[in-house]
Order: C-alpha cells, then sequence, then structure tokens
C-alpha cells in the first residue's frame, strides 16, 4: 500500500510533463496558428488524462507565455513575441520545428554578447576550484577528441564551467539556455568544417582564464564565438537543412 501510493504522485507527475510536451511542441510548431486551442475538456478527453492533469499543464504554459486564459474567451495561443526563449522547453521546441538558421544566428549574438564577458567574470572573480572545474572541462574535450568520451557534451560542459566561474548568478543560470541550444549549434557548425570544436582556441580562453587576465580572456572568447558566426554567415544553402 505505501509503495502505490508513493508511485502515484510520480505517475501524476510524468503525465503532466508528457502533456506539456505534447501541446507545447503543437503550440510552438504552429498547429493553433489557423484553429482555436481546445479546452481543458477537449484536452482530457483527447489524450486520455484528468482534467486536474491537463488544468496543471496549461498553467505551465501559460508561465512560459504561450497561452493565455481570458474570461469568456477561454485559453488563448499567444503570438510569439510573448513566448519566454530563456525558457529551456520553449527554446528546445522552437530547435525541434524545421531547423532555421536565423534563430541560430541570433543565439549566437547573444552568446557574443555573454559568454566574452562571464569569461573576463571568470578570469578576474573565479576561484580554485573553479578554475579547476574549467580545466576538468577542456581536458574532457581533449580525451572526446580521441574517442574517449563525447564530444558534444565535453564542448557544452565547458562553456556551462565558464559561465559558473564568473561568480555571478545571472550568467550562471544562462547555463540551460546555453545547453540547450549549444547541442543544435555545435551539431550544425561542426558539419560545415567536418570536425569538432578547436581545442586551441578553447585552450586560448582557458589560460587566459587561469592567468586571471580578464582582458585576455574576453578577447579569446568573442573570437572563439566568432569564428562560431563566421561559419554561420558564410553557411551554404544546403547546410541549412534539419539535423
Amino acid at each position: 500500500m505505501r509503495e502505490d501510493r508513493a508511485a502515484a504522485p510520480s505517475l501524476g507527475r510524468n503525465l503532466t510533463y508528457g502533456m506539456l510536451n505534447s501541446l507545447g511542441r503543437a503550440i510552438v510548431t504552429g498547429q493553433y496558428r489557423d484553429r482555436a486551442f481546445p479546452t481543458e475538456a477537449e484536452i482530457a478527453k483527447m489524450h486520455g488524462v484528468s482534467r486536474s492533469v491537463t488544468r496543471e499543464a496549461v498553467k505551465m504554459l501559460t508561465a512560459k507565455g504561450l497561452v493565455s486564459a481570458r474570461p469568456r474567451q477561454g485559453t488563448i495561443v499567444q503570438p510569439s513575441a510573448s513566448w519566454n526563449l530563456f525558457d529551456t522547453d520553449v527554446l528546445r521546441w522552437l530547435l525541434e520545428r524545421q531547423f532555421s538558421i536565423d534563430l541560430l544566428r541570433q543565439f549566437t549574438q547573444l552568446r557574443i554578447a555573454i559568454e566574452p564577458e562571464a569569461a573576463a567574470l571568470a578570469a578576474r572573480h573565479g576561484d580554485a576550484a573553479a578554475h579547476r572545474s574549467i580545466e576538468l572541462r577542456l581536458d574532457g574535450m581533449k580525451q572526446a577528441e580521441r574517442g574517449r568520451g563525447d564530444a558534444l557534451e565535453a564542448d557544452i560542459a565547458f562553456h556551462v564551467a565558464v559561465l559558473q566561474a564568473s561568480r555571478n548568478p545571472f550568467y550562471a543560470q544562462f547555463r540551460d539556455v546555453v545547453a540547450t541550444a549549444l547541442a543544435k549549434s555545435i551539431r550544425f557548425t561542426n558539419r560545415i568544417k567536418g570536425h569538432s570544436a578547436s581545442i586551441a582556441e578553447h585552450q586560448a580562453v582557458t589560460d587566459a582564464i587561469l592567468s586571471r587576465d580578464a582582458d585576455e580572456a574576453r578577447r579569446r572568447m568573442r573570437q572563439l564565438i566568432g569564428n562560431v558566426m563566421t561559419l554561420i554567415e558564410n553557411a551554404e544553402p544546403d547546410d541549412t537543412g534539419e539535423l
């Protein structure tokens, strides 16, 4: 009996997040562009779930800016300008729909505005443990190049470590956006280059941070991401297919 009671809340959460994922993806991919969003009763019936599960999923969609509930009008799908693009679910759904090089360019522009300064702050304020974490993530990238590890995961982990080493909680919370969007960005740029990330460029960023040279760390990270932007800007039409 005790095990049954413990399992029930977990099952409810899984149903809620499954419903959230289904409805969120449908909204972002435009399935409700020309038709009304269903009522909670209709959603519950279509998917065979309880009204409470549906209600919770719709509340989460509202928090993400995808829908709004209005008196006597029901639940309305919001225009994309209202979506919370820093929500990792929304960003993931955007990246899962037909590939857009414009979205990739916009994301890289954001990285150029954020990550070089994070690298400078990591050089200036990062403690020994944070710097050691960056070194370990760089080593992980080197190991992945030798076939001992996942190159994509190692690359993402490096950039997240730099954000965390900034000692700025706002930069640190950008890590989830970076981890979500970099997975798409890195696969795209690696396909163009024919190989994974430049270890030398990441080594230069690391050396500057460990030397506590904030200006050099900023410059090296800007150069690293700037090279990514160049790849994106020069991408051929055939390079922009679904990944």
